[in-house]
Order: structure tokens, then sequence, then C-alpha cells
């Protein structure tokens, strides 16, 4: 067997598994092959492993032969080992046995959901630990003890920390947007972050779904709107802080930069604490987070393997990266329209106070209350439709909200030069209140030329809750650490206000009085690294050749950018695609959309169709100028699609899986997200994209009692907000049971009914042969069909029969007795009648002969038929 030498980060002894696993698995489980073209084909078997009060489902992944170091990863809370199948097939792949589950509550897993309690969840962990050591794949340090790390994000980060200090048999790490403290992420300085909070319990499946403390926890702190000091220890107690002492392994910590949920101050205090263990960290601050943006998967995924690399397989070779990187925007990518991200690197962890500069605020002592109920709110971030929010800071655009006389402001003079915020800023204030106690949200604005125009980056603000200030009291406000350039003629402007949507706040009214002690201290990191967006290394050496290059470029981007003149004779025509093709990347030869062409015109309901890896989706994103195409035109209402065309304003789309905000009513979620769009109210047509989704009364109840069919109709309804001339609904029926799905039909005929045109993307063939009206048919990326449903479901010699009434069975059995026809079989529509030689003139005439109530008579084959013909290659 082989051993290892212990590493200098691991100064206690492991914890050798001498007693026998916990865990037993509940049947023989199943094995799946899984072909990729990046490497060996992963198997994966499928099992229940039976824990003390829970069955736990898992999924093992391995590849290869021989025995190999294991990783444990974990979901974020409310999904399910399936949200992190294609990062154990990567890490199977690059040598590692992988073992993902589903954590107590959720997915096919049972039990109560705890936390991360260390008595069940933490527990589950060191079980299926014990359940590696004896898989034959598995390299072992020692007897039970396997080589394994473990990573998640959110809800599965907070467990590979958890892990780490429960489980001395854990050796190397890599969380991702979680959690140190959980009583600090809910309660921060405490105060309630009462939508995060409510948005945990109903995600979870109410508060039932949750261990009775928990639940009870909720409850009292949610009615109070004050955490007390037993929620405090409840959730302290499940919280890595609670083992910090005892993490000591090597730790990649992975935090968004949009969260207001899982702050970066999370992270700090995480990165500080097992640093000082003497462990190696790195830390990496994301473009995205739980408010959204950028997740950058794929790069957090190959820094993982890195890390695991060098600390798992003991590859010194491998690059882990350097101790400190943040994700910074550089601009926007023409194919996608996806801010361009670059790195900007330290050899050090900075922390969130460092190298500092001073920047003077004016404002003198301010005024302001909180109002009775804190009613209305102000507004920073919001979950749900935060990501949205929070990517736009990195344009310079940003949706903050805070209502005069419930506020006060301090203004800095323009700047004269470029600063940029790294860290958290903080400024000295003296508060008092006429309650004797202060709710009070502090955050930084970069505020433009004009002085109104202002940007709050990352949305996020700072919560703090002073006490005895009756006669007035000094606090020092700790803002928001962000990752924020200011350039020179802007000014920062420090707000404080006295509610936030987000926040309890008091209930009670009350008048609060300000003012800053001193300037707003400002953390940056000078030594920061930007990853180089310059001109090759040799332009600066041949300053000629350059200018050529540059102009080259420059000519050649103008030509690229610039939109085609708008073509007067399809001005009436939603959509023409012409030729379109797109390979897939990286490939000269292999093509997602191949030479497709087809129209469609007003008033239709077009289902597009094809298998998996039919180019569907790829059409879809080309149509809606997230990508560009190789290749080819597409032309709606005239105007060729680019990113950002302004043609793209008559186009609505809904994307399986919108977000709501659970507590608001669905009219209030439909207002938000219109007034994030940044137009006019009078434009949304809300009333009648409403009156065609036909939510009626249920529009006034709050989004968390809807069922799925309900939700999917609100999602379209905002997708149908302006009432756009071409609406794109990609799997609108999915999940939806058989009436919620003949009501979403009548949703999408009633909207192209009024001469709108809607693209429906289904795999429901039954679905889309009843509610559309022309079919387009891709397969491998190529046309194979296109024109109304009855010219390609025509062919045959299938009739549909339809009568004003049931056809009694009697009757039914003459008609199958007919000279020349082969079977007659009732539908609710009528019958369906085979021909065996007969005409379906000579059908006719013997119909009326026998009195049938006729209404109709058609050919008829179902589109499931057509469709297995058509990419089958047979005829259609």
């Amino acid at each position: 067997m082989e051993t290892r030498t212990p590493r200098r980060f691991r100064p206690r002894a492991r914890w050798l598994a001498g007693l026998a696993a916990a865990a037993v698995l509940v049947g023989a489980g199943t094995w799946t092959a899984v072909a990729s073209d990046d490497g060996p084909a992963v198997h994966r078997e499928d099992q229940v492993l039976d824990m003390p009060g829970a069955r736990i489902d898992t999924s093992y992944f391995t590849a290869g032969s021989g025995r190999r170091p294991a990783v444990l990863v974990g979901h974020g809370f409310g999904g399910s080992k399936n949200d992190v199948r294609d990062q154990a097939e990567k890490l199977a792949r690059d040598g590692y046995a992988v073992l993902t589950w589903s954590a107590r509550g959720f997915g096919k897993s049972t039990g109560e959901i705890g936390l991360n309690d260390p008595d069940h969840e933490v527990k589950d962990v060191s079980r299926m630990i014990d359940w590696l050591a004896g898989r034959p794949e598995v390299e072992l340090d020692a007897k039970g003890d396997p080589r394994v790390g473990v990573t998640g994000a959110s809800y599965g980060g907070a467990i590979s920390l958890l892990a780490a200090g429960y489980d001395r048999r854990v050796d190397a790490i890599a969380p991702q947007i979680t959690y140190w403290n959980l009583a600090d992420a809910l309660f921060p300085d405490g105060v309630l972050k009462k939508l995060w909070t409510g948005i945990f319990f109903s995600t979870g499946g109410g508060c039932a779904a949750f261990e009775k403390e928990l639940c009870e926890m909720y409850e009292r702190v949610a009615v109070s709107g004050k955490p007390d000091d037993a929620a405090r220890t409840l959730l302290e107690e499940r919280s890595p802080s609670a083992v910090g002492e005892r993490i000591d392994v090597p730790a990649l910590i992975m935090q968004g930069q949009t969260d207001s949920l899982f702050p970066l101050g999370q992270a700090d205090a995480m990165a500080k604490r097992i640093s000082a263990n003497g462990a190696p960290v790195d830390v990496d601050w994301l473009a995205g987070g739980h408010d959204g943006g950028d997740p950058e998967s794929a790069r957090v995924q190959n820094r993982v393997s890195a890390w695991f690399d060098r600390y798992l397989k003991d590859d010194k070779g491998a690059d882990t990266g350097p101790a400190f990187r943040v994700s910074r925007t550089g601009g926007v990518d023409s194919t996608d329209g996806r801010a361009q991200l670059r790195g900007a690197t330290s050899d050090r962890y900075p922390g969130l106070a460092n190298d500092t500069t001073s920047v003077p605020l004016t404002g003198g002592t301010q005024s302001f209350t909180n109002p009775a109920g804190a009613s209305p709110p102000a507004i920073s971030a919001v979950p749900g439709v935060g990501g949205g929010l929070s990517q736009l800071t990195s344009f310079g655009v940003g949706l903050s909200l805070d209502f005069p006389g419930q506020h006060a402001r301090f203004d800095s003079a323009p700047l004269d030069h470029s600063v940029r915020i790294t860290g958290a800023p903080t400024v000295k204030a003296t508060v008092t209140s006429s309650t004797g106690e202060a709710v009070l949200f502090a955050k930084v604005y970069d505020v433009g030329p004009d002085g109104t125009s202002q940007v709050l980056p990352s949305q996020l603000v700072a919560p703090v809750r002073v006490e005895d200030v009756a006669e007035g009291r000094t606090v020092e406000l700790k803002l928001p650490a962000v990752d924020h350039r200011v350039v020179p003629g802007h000014r920062l402007r420090v707000v404080v206000a006295a509610t936030d949507l987000g926040y309890a706040s008091p209930a009670t009214p009350a008048t609060y009085k300000i003012a800053v002690n001193g300037p707003l201290t400002v953390p940056t990191v000078p030594e920061l690294t930007a990853g180089s967006t310059a001109l090759p290394w040799w332009t600066w050496g041949l300053p000629l050749i350059g200018v050529l290059i540059a102009g080259a470029l420059l000519l050649t981007a103008r030509r690229r950018t610039s939109a085609p003149e708008p073509d007067a004779a399809l001005a009436e025509v939603p959509l023409q695609i012409t030729d379109l093709s797109k390979r897939y990347t990286k490939s000269s030869d292999r093509y997602a959309v191949r030479d497709l062409s087809f129209r469609v015109e007003k008033g239709q309901v077009l289902g597009l169709l094809g298998p998996n890896g039919a180019g569907k989706t790829t059409t879809l994103r080309m149509l809606m100028g997230l990508i560009t195409p190789d290749a080819g035109e597409i032309r709606v209402f005239g105007h060729a699609i680019r990113p950002g065309a302004q043609v793209l304003s008559r186009v609505g789309s809904f994307v399986e899986g919108a977000g709501f905000l659970p507590h608001l009513s669905g009219r209030e979620n439909l207002e938000l997200y219109w007034r994030a769009t940044g137009r006019p109210a009078e434009d949304s047509r809300m009333e009648e994209a409403l009156e065609i989704a036909g939510l009626g009364d249920a529009l006034a109840r709050a989004v968390r009692t809807y069922s799925q069919g309900m939700r999917q109709r609100l999602a379209i309804a905002q997708a149908m907000l302006g009432m756009p001339d071409l609406l794109i609904l990609d799997e609108p029926t999915n999940g939806l049971d058989p009436p919620q799905i003949r009501e979403m039909r009548d949703v999408m005929i009633r909207y192209a009914a009024g001469g709108r045109t809607v693209i429906v993307s289904s795999h429901l063939l039954s679905e889309v042969e009843q509610s559309c009206t022309h079919l387009v048919v891709m397969h491998r990326g190529q046309l194979i069909q296109a024109g109304p449903v009855a010219e390609i479901t025509g062919a045959g010699d299938d009739l549909l029969v339809t009568t004003a009434e049931q056809v009694p069975a009697p009757v039914v059995d003459k008609i199958a007795a007919l000279a020349g026809v082969g079977s007659a079989v009732r539908t609710d529509d009528g019958l369906l009648v085979r021909l065996d030689g007969a005409s379906p003139q000579a059908l006719v005439t013997e119909l009326v002969r026998l009195d049938v109530p006729l209404t109709g008579v058609g050919p008829h084959r179902r589109l499931e038929d057509a469709f297995l013909t058509l990419i089958s290659g047979g005829s259609a």
C-alpha cells in the first residue's frame, strides 16, 4: 500500500477509520458509461447510501484504470447531485474518483434539512469518505484513509470547509461562493437579511422540510424582525467558523463579487483563519455570485482541477494560479454580448483593508427618518433579479433607489485621478436616534460628472445596528468590499439609508441624525498586475508595423460590426434566415448549424424541432443576437441581427427557469422587471400581456404560492411585456402536467391571434402538433423540412374524420368492414380510418350513407411518425 510523508500543513495526526463504515448500500446501483471527446469514457454508478435518519442518493464517477485520489463534489442549496454532474465528469477524466450526492432533504435524498448540521450532513460526508476508502480505485494514505479533496459551491462550499474541520482525512478543499459564519451572513451586524433568509426556507421546500429547531428559529426571527442570541448561536454552531482552528489543509477560496448573500468579507475571514493555521491559501474573486453575473464556470473548474493536481496528486509542476486574483471587466464580447473578463493578480492576498487612500467628504450633520413600518424601502440588491442589475454595474449602469427624507448623503469633490477600490472602504460617523437605536444601511456610489447619475458597485450595501445612541455615538461604518474603478471627474458618494428592501428595519418610526467624522478611507492594491490587453510586445519595437496592424484591425472591425441596410421588402416579415452557418469552437469543419434557410410570416406559431444536437439552441441564440454566425444572415422585420441591434426590442424571449422573487406578487415581479429595463412604464402594455397569460386573481398573490404552470405563465407574461412582435419560447411546457400544457398552448395561440408571431422550441411532439401552424425540422445542424404542420404530417394512408358527435360503436364496426378500409378507430375528435385500397372520395360517400355527422375529412399522420421519418433520412 502506498503511503505518503505528512506535509508541513498537517500538524495534527490523522484520524484512522478503524470503525466499520456506517453507510451501507441499498440495492446494487447502476453503472452508466458517458462518452466524451475530451478524454476516456466516464463510468457512473448510481446508488443510495443508508445513513442514520436518511437515505442519501449518490453518483460515483471514474475513468481509466488504476488507483487515483478521490474528490467529493457538493451542490448548492435547493439543488441536487445532478447540478454538479458536468464538473464530476471533468474531474473523473482528469484522473480522480469522484463522488457526488444530494444532501439531506434535496433531490431524491430523504431526511430533514439541517443547514450542514455537524451531527447529520457533516457526518454523512465522513461516512462517504469511509465508503471511498473501500473502493479499489481510490488511493489510500493509510488504512481507511483515502486521499481525498472536497469542493462545491454555496451550500456545497460550506460542507467542504466543515468536512475539513471535522474529518482529518480531508487533504485539500476548494470552496466556492460560500459562507464562513452563517449567522454573520444572514444576520449581518444584528440585522435580519429577510429576503435571502426567506428564500432559503422557501427554496428548501418550506419550514416543515427543515429540522424543527431551525424552523422554529426562522419563524421566531422572521416575525420579530430582529435576530436573537439563540438564533445566532444555532447558526454559528453549523458554520465552518466554529471549527476554523482545525481547518489546516490547502484551500482554494473562490468568492463572488456580485453577491449580497455571501459577500467578500466571508471569504476574507476564512482566508485569514486558514492561513493562520499554516495551510496554503489562494483567493480568487469571481465576476459572478448569488446575485448573478458571470460564474466563470470553465475557469473555475480548471483552477479547481489544478489545485487538486498539486495537493492531491502531489504534482509540484501544477499551475495553481496566483495567490490572489480578481476578475475585472474589460469591454463587451461582440460574439455573445457578455462582459469580457481579465484577471488582475498578486503574489499575496491583500485582505480588505490594504494600502489606503483618504477621500474627504462634505455634508455636515443631516437628519432623516425611518418611516412607519419601514416602508417604502430603499432598493439595492434584489435576490432573483439582482444578477442583471449587478452585471450592469460593470458598464456604468445600475438600478438603486433611495427615497427622499429617508437617507443622508456625503459627497467627495470630483476626483482628479483614477482610484481603484479593492476592499472595504470605511468611514467614521456620529449617529443619534430619537428611539435610542438605529438600523442603518451604508453604501458607496460612483457618481458621474452631472452629479445625478450614480452606480452602486455590485448593488451592495452594509447594514449596521447601533444601540445606545439617544445622546449620539461615534461608530465606524465598514462599507461593502468591492473591486471598482472610479474614473477622473467622478465623485464618491456615501449614502446612509434607514431602509433596504432586502433587510428588516424597525417598524417604529424614528428620526436619525448623522455626521461623518473624517474622510472616506478607500483600500487599494497597487501591486495588482492586470491581465495585458495591449498590443503584442514586438509592436513596441516596431511602431510602424504596430500602426499598420492596428489600422488594419480597426478597418476589419468596422466592416464586421457595421450592420447592412434594412431591406424594405422584408419590413413586414418577422423573420427570414438565409444560409446561416455556425461552426463549433476551435473547429474548421464541424458545424452546429449549416446553410440553414427558412422564413416565418406574421400570425404563425412556428415549431422548431430536432433531436439533441440538431442546432436548435444555437439557432435561437444567433436569432436573439447572443452569438454571431460565421456565415449567412438573419433579418427581423428587414433589419440584420447584430448584438445589441435596435430591432431586438421587438423580440421577446422566454428561457426555461425564469427566476422570480417569491415574496412579491406576480404583478409586483413584472413591474420590477420592467422597471429594470429602463423603459417607460406606459410602454409595458402590461394589461394586454396579463390578459393573454390568463393569470387572473393570482397576480395579487405571492409567487411562492404559484404552481409550476402558473410560474411558467408568469414567465411568458414577462416575455410578452411591451407586446413584442416576435416571441421566442424555449421549452415553455417543461415540467408541466397535461392540463397545464393545454393552458400554455392556449396562451401561445392567443398571442399569435393578434397578428404577432411565436417561435417555440420543444421536444413534446404531440404538443407542437396541436399548437403550431408551421414547422422547421432540423437534424445535425441542417434543415430537413419546413412548412405547414398539415403538409409535413399529411402524407400516408390515414384519414382523420372529424364528427359533430361521437360515432356509435356499431357504426364504427360497419365502417371498418367496408371494402377498401383497413381499420376504423374512434378518437376524441371522431374517427381515424386507415385506407386499404379505397379512395377518400369513396369513403366519404359511404360515411354519408351511414349517416355519420361529418364536419371534416383530411389526411393524418402523427407528427412523431413524420419526425422520425424525416431525421432517419426517409421520405417525408
